[in-house]
């Protein structure tokens, strides 16, 4: 048990020293070829700097059978709002989710 509380203790100092901790940002999409999102009504990122999860992307299935692709997954568009996590040194932001209103 003393071992597990040295390991919580090492990683919450090094959580601490690390100096720009993970941090929860709202962003809108404002474009999407190339993506581009713009965070908290500050600042603006292109894809360089987003980590976009695969159930934020588009996923369509073509069928002789169907007149129109099945939509599986629509991917990002212009307009959605954004969850952001900042990856910690701010160099990268992760796409949590959409937001949606109820």
């Amino acid at each position: 048990m003393a071992e597990l509380n040295n390991l919580i203790k090492q990683v919450g100092v090094g959580a601490t020293e690390a100096g720009k901790p993970l941090q929860l940002l709202f962003a809108k999409v404002t474009g999407i070829d190339p993506l581009e999102v713009f965070v908290d009504q500050r600042f603006a990122l292109d894809e360089d700097f987003l980590i976009v999860p695969e159930s934020l992307t588009a996923y369509r299935v073509e069928s002789e059978a169907l007149p129109e692709p099945l939509v599986i997954r629509r991917g990002l568009e212009a307009g959605d709002d954004l969850i952001l996590l900042r990856l910690q040194g701010g160099q990268q932001f992760l796409i949590l989710d959409r937001v949606v209103s109820a």
